[in-house]
């Protein structure tokens, strides 16, 4: 089963940035397509950052210009890089290969004065 392990989160004012960065236990990830999703309290998970085996990326609206997904194929990794951060973006970040079905445990992302 493929895994992923999360981290970089934490609490950031207003206006901050972070970076995530998320490991994946899958063999040939740069066929991958990789996604960040996202749960913020009361809501159901959302993609908001897409990045191709190719390198191409998509973003969510509520994210669009402030955030940015990237891959380090030689270290299995994606990164998503979060600036301008907002209350709203409040919520647990996961990421996830596309079609593998599983998850990691997240990373916790509390903006808050």
């Amino acid at each position: 089963q493929v895994q992923f392990v999360e981290s970089g989160g934490g609490l950031v004012q207003p206006g901050g940035s972070l970076r995530l960065s998320c490991v994946a236990s899958v063999n040939l990830f740069r066929l991958y397509d990789m996604d960040w999703y996202r749960q913020r309290p009361g809501k159901q998970r959302e993609m908001i950052a897409t990045i191709g085996s190719g390198g191409s990326t998509t973003y969510d609206a509520s994210v669009e210009g402030r955030f940015s997904i990237s891959r380090d194929n030689a270290k299995n990794t994606v990164y998503l890089q979060m600036n301008r951060l907002k209350p709203d973006d409040t919520a647990v970040y996961y990421c996830t290969a596309r079609g593998a079905g599983s998850w990691g445990q997240g990373t916790q992302v509390t903006v808050s004065e």
